[in-house]
């Protein structure tokens, strides 16, 4: 079976791309991965094909590696507008850091937006490796009617809902057809000699030729070839299909790029959790495939079946797709052979999830299975990171955006019956001093019997930003005994869990310097009280600040939407590091900036609007510093 992944913008008619192909030559079966990855079953030239279609936009960006690491090629579809280029910048960069063979598809050429020379130009503004045409349209005015082959010099002529039809090359278009021709095999000759000399000497090379060194310069990964067409109208279908079959590598070369060692016998790509059936893995084999009711991952597999969930088979023989139900230790993103796993390459894996929100049930009921429900879809969802407040309890779910919390939350209704309200996280705002304040407590409590007794004297002082809590003791002559010191301490604690504003008091040393005590009505709990009163009165006076936490953002973007992001960062009350160029993305800035962390939602908001859903951010801790102003009380109190 050859297998691609179809990768794209939204709305660039890429799962119409997907559907028109895989009927070419009669019926398709489908089946869904999470309404986000569709694989498609079908047969071409009385050959096994199957296209794995990932959703456009930022937030399913997640899935393409995986979609990538058990295909054979890629094929990119974008829309014929220069201006729209930077959509495919993220997947251009995906490919390349994949290193898989790979097609552009110009979709929608029925209705341009612009040349097709300005178009390539654009893309390759964010690709390394060289984009080269391999067809030239030809018109009929203004109206594209047909299409030229670069290598074959033939000519096709476009037909509604139909394959094109084979005509001359119409004298219009002679001029373009052998500049751009020309233009392709300078670009071929970069990787060979033979046909470097041949083109030195003036010679026309035998079309076979080219087409084996343009299947080896792009098995290779060397050249982006890009056809044309319109997917809505059937127009190029054949041609992108015949290119694939022809010039996309063999299932061996994937093999090797996903570095699965000669034991291996699958990769899991994806996986779901489908009502009334349960976990299903999308497996393709490798080596000596999988068979079922036999050992894989070190357990055994439950059943096959086919892409229609229906038909039982008993092998998923290498190269093949197939699904396996009931087989719960399998989990998508790795490489297994009979006994273990290895994880993909790194390649394959998404960039870490920092949209995060708190999940509830709606229903009290549900506390329990929305935690199993939760940690079944941290299983199959490789974009998805699940943890838990330390505070609360509840639910911290780390996503890719709105729209993925979003298909998460009717994921939980719809196959796990359990509704739930998503909100921000708790901003972990922390409270410190700022000034030195000796005080004293006496703890008495008398109330017939054995009363309660403890006297300590003690200085509360500031510490630099990290240090956390200190405790020291400087008492002379026994005033407090040593026995009842660590209660002392202990309470001193519990006074810093909450301090003026409502936080986690930090960085700040506890020195207990005098006291007294009763022979009688002393005790560790009575000690423990003052300890924990003395401290919680001397913050008071000892100037308390809240504290913001400062996250550390890493943004990934193409370049040319660098300039929106100085402001965004300044009205976020952030501050600019400074941006620099992707060495390893061509077309890319990383752009570096602290901001606080109650800003982050309203920063991923921004990007996402701003990159026109090409830009993501890495955020992590930084550091906590002292928040000013009348402003940032009331952010504290809205929290």
């Amino acid at each position: 079976m050859r297998v691609f992944t179809v990768l794209g913008p939204t709305q660039s008619g890429k799962s119409t791309l997907v559907e028109a192909i895989s009927r070419l030559d009669g019926r398709s079966t489908k089946f869904s991965v999470s309404d986000v990855v569709h694989l498609h079953s079908f047969s071409y030239l009385d050959e096994p094909w199957c296209a794995v279609d990932v959703n456009g936009g930022g937030d399913t960006l997640a899935y393409v590696g995986p979609a990538m690491a058990i295909s054979d090629a890629a094929v990119i579809v974008v829309p014929p507008d220069p201006d729209a280029a930077v959509l495919a910048a993220p997947y251009l960069r995906l490919v390349e850091e994949a290193g898989i063979p790979s097609f552009l598809f110009i979709n929608k050429m029925d209705n341009p937006n612009g040349r097709i020379r300005d178009i390539a130009a654009a893309l390759q503004a964010y690709c390394t490796h060289h984009i080269t045409l391999r067809q030239i349209p030809i018109r009929d005015g203004e109206q594209i009617v047909g299409a030229v082959d670069l290598i074959s010099e033939r000519a096709w002529k476009y037909q509604e809902g139909e394959p094109s039809a084979l005509i001359e090359l119409p004298s219009s278009a002679e001029g373009r057809e052998q500049e751009a021709r020309t233009e392709l095999l300078e670009t071929l000759s970069d990787f060979d000699d033979n046909l470097l000399e041949q083109l030195i000497e003036d010679k026309q090379p035998p079309s076979e030729e080219v087409f084996d060194l343009a299947a080896k310069v792009l098995q290779n990964h060397q050249l982006i070839p890009a056809y044309l067409g319109a997917a809505s109208h059937a127009n190029g279908l054949t041609r992108m299909m015949k290119a694939l079959r022809h010039e996309a590598p063999e299932f061996d070369i994937a093999r090797d790029r996903d570095e699965a060692g000669e034991k291996a016998r699958a990769i899991a790509g994806f996986a779901d959790v489908k009502k009334h059936i349960g976990k299903i893995t999308v497996l393709r084999g490798l080596g000596d495939g999988v068979t079922s009711h036999e050992g894989l991952g070190g357990d055994t597999v439950g059943s096959l079946v086919g892409l229609d969930t229906k038909t039982q088979i008993n092998q998923i023989k290498a190269g093949e797709i197939g699904l396996a139900v009931k087989s719960d230790h399998l989990s998508p993103g790795a490489i297994y052979d009979s006994i273990g796993a290895s994880a993909l390459p790194e390649w394959a894996t998404s960039h870490a999830p920092s949209h995060r929100q708190k999940v509830t049930p709606i229903h009290e009921r549900d506390d329990v299975r929305l935690s199993n429900a939760l940690s079944r879809l941290n299983e199959i969802d490789p974009g998805l990171h699940q943890s838990q407040d330390e505070l609360s309890g509840h639910a911290i779910l780390g996503t890719q955006g709105p729209q993925h919390l979003r298909r998460l939350s009717e994921k939980l209704a719809e196959d796990f019956g359990i509704e739930v309200t998503t909100e921000p996280v708790d901003t972990a705002y922390r409270e410190t001093i700022s000034k030195s304040v000796d005080h004293r407590h006496r703890h008495r409590k008398q109330s017939g019997g054995a009363g309660q007794f403890a006297d300590v004297v003690l200085t509360v002082a500031p510490l630099p930003r990290g240090s956390g809590f200190q405790f020291d003791d400087t008492v002379k002559g026994g005033a407090v005994p040593k026995n009842y010191i660590p209660s002392v301490e202990a309470g001193a604690q519990e006074a810093l869990v909450e301090g003026p504003e409502g936080h986690q008091v930090v960085d700040v040393k506890v020195t207990l310097t005098d006291g007294k005590h009763h022979n009688v009505d002393s005790s560790d709990y009575a000690f423990k009280m003052a300890g924990k009163v003395a401290v919680r009165e001397a913050i008071g006076m000892a100037k308390p600040v809240v504290l913001q936490p400062i996250l550390h953002a890493e943004i990934h973007l193409p370049s040319g939407f660098v300039g929106d992001m100085v402001p965004t960062i300044s009205s976020l009350q952030g501050q600019v590091l400074g941006f620099e160029a992707n060495p390893n993305a061509a077309g890319w800035e990383i752009f570096n900036a602290l901001l606080p962390a109650v800003a982050q939602d309203e920063l991923h908001r921004t990007i996402a609007s701003s990159t026109r859903g090409t830009g993501w951010a890495n955020l992590s801790f930084d550091h906590y510093e002292e928040m000013r102003g009348q402003a940032s009380k009331a952010k504290v109190v809205t929290a």
